[in-house]
């Protein structure tokens, strides 16, 4: 087999892995969704002690769930093994090491957590942990696929440079999606999606009474608003610089991808709140956070400098110190 055709081969195992990691947030949303936590009742990784599960619809749910976090972790150890073997020269860059290190560690975790919930009681706090890691393994999986098919563009564009505002921007908002997320899992956990029956409002009030359940999902809507508000306000950032755009139309067309799908994710979180949490729109709010997060992520990877290539990434950082300057 020639190189080429590996190198194919290493890409499309990239992409399906990070699609199985979607995968494994979705099914993880919908063992949540249909109560079918306890499934396989106490005993993991066997379901009911057992390698089949039982004919329930609670025991196929739970136990594809895992068949499935199964699958895309044996995946990737397939993908990393050919990588090291034809592109060791990727995990010469630092990048590529702290996403695949993260990806292991993550998926690591994640199936930690998925055995405490089933071996110890379910507390919302682990629970909502348990989602967020899930999405940081997706994301970590995205990055890692677009790294080893786009590595060499990407490096180009950032080579570019990008004004240090948009960077801390960037990561900013991702550090912030992952609290909003954390926030809404802990809202479903604890069975508090119902506590404002309107939306936008909550009860008919601006702001209600900011005690129990209640108070928790304002703080979950405030957070996601505020998150909005600042999403925006970098789009605009990178939409109004002409020279950024020239240069790094990458990071406007992510911007306002992930812009997009913030407005999309306001959306099924009203879906939930109207349909009385049907399981569609529990699903569609778990898809499209997913989405985001993975966005997001490209996104803060994006805007990050290259290392040792001060020259190249000079003209961006001058021509925002210009124009702080001047305003």
């Amino acid at each position: 087999m020639k190189t080429p055709r590996r190198d194919r081969w290493i890409g499309r195992l990239a992409w399906a892995n990070a699609i199985a990691m979607g995968l494994v947030v979705l099914l993880g949303a919908t063992v949540t969704a249909t109560g079918s936590g306890f499934g396989c009742g106490e005993s993991w990784p066997l379901c009911h002690g057992r390698f089949l599960p039982p004919l329930t619809m609670e025991g196929i749910i739970e136990y594809s769930h895992r068949v499935t976090t199964l699958a895309s972790g044996l995946l990737l150890v397939v993908l990393l093994v050919l990588v090291a073997i034809e592109r060791r020269q990727v995990f010469a860059r630092w990048e590529a090491r702290i996403v695949a290190g993260l990806l292991v560690g993550t998926l690591l975790l994640q199936s930690a957590l998925g055995a405490a919930a089933v071996l110890a009681p379910r507390h919302p706090l682990v629970m909502a942990v348990h989602f967020g890691v899930s999405l940081t393994v997706f994301a970590s999986a995205l990055v890692l696929a677009l790294v080893l098919t786009r590595g060499e563009a990407l490096r180009r564009r950032r080579a570019s440079g990008a004004p240090q505002t948009v960077t801390r921007g960037a990561w900013a908002l991702l550090v912030g999606t992952y609290a909003v997320v954390y926030l809404g899992a802990y809202v479903r956990h604890s069975n508090a999606s119902l506590a404002c029956l309107d939306w936008p409002l909550c009860q008919g009030q601006l702001i209600p009474e900011l005690s129990g359940a209640t108070g928790i999902v304002f703080l979950h809507r405030l957070s996601a608003l505020i998150l909005t508000l600042g999403l925006l306000v970098l789009v605009v950032r990178l939409s109004s610089d002409s020279e950024l755009r020239r240069r790094r139309g990458d990071l406007v067309s992510s911007g306002m991808l992930a812009l997009g799908l913030l407005l999309v994710q306001s959306a099924t979180g009203a879906w939930v709140v109207f349909s009385r949490m049907s399981l569609m729109s529990i699903l569609g709010h778990a898809a499209v956070v997913t989405m985001l997060f993975g966005v997001l992520a490209i996104l803060a990877v994006q805007s990050l400098p290259v290392r040792g290539d001060g020259r190249q990434v000079a003209p961006v950082v001058l021509s925002e110190q210009l124009q702080t300057s001047r305003s």
